[in-house]
């Protein structure tokens, strides 16, 4: 006795994996966390503590991403008091001196399973997502991934 598969269940496994190939990153991103590098520390923690943000991309000018911001970097470099803890000081000091790496980006046009591999190969909880011209147009994180790639799973 032998056990056959069903023609069509083959041939519906190879769809669902194109098409979660099929999506992009720019087709499902978020709208990003975002202030000038300009702003300062002060503008910073307003916006992260009233918005109940858990982070903030800073971009320059032309929008181009130059860094995130984490609270927890924040509150770890006020607890470790390498800042004075004074309001003055946080008034003073620039987003862009808070910056040390540039953002881990990808493109509108990644495939969204590309930017899951990376968040996982990095330890990132979400990644920037870049239009042609380097300008930040979003973010994916764990939860877009999560609410657009278990229907071609299941």
């Amino acid at each position: 006795m032998s056990i056959t598969k069903p023609k069509g269940k083959a041939k519906d496994v190879v769809s669902r994996k194109d098409a979660a190939r099929a999506v992009k990153c720019g087709s499902v991103m978020e709208r990003p966390h975002v202030l000038s590098n300009k702003a300062s520390l002060a503008t910073i923690l307003d916006k992260i503590t009233i918005n109940n943000w858990d982070h903030i991309y800073i971009i320059d000018e032309y929008r181009i991403p130059m860094g995130r911001i984490h609270a927890v970097d924040i509150l770890k470099m006020i607890a470790n008091k390498t800042v004075n803890r004074n309001v003055a000081w946080m008034h003073a000091i620039p987003a862009q001196q808070l910056v040390n790496i540039p953002p881990l980006k990808v493109g509108v046009n990644t495939p969204l399973l590309k930017a899951a591999a990376l968040l996982l190969t990095h330890d990132l909880n979400q990644i920037a997502v870049v239009d042609r011209d380097g300008c930040l147009a979003g973010v994916v994180s764990h939860a877009t991934i999560s609410r657009h790639i278990p229907k071609f799973i299941l």
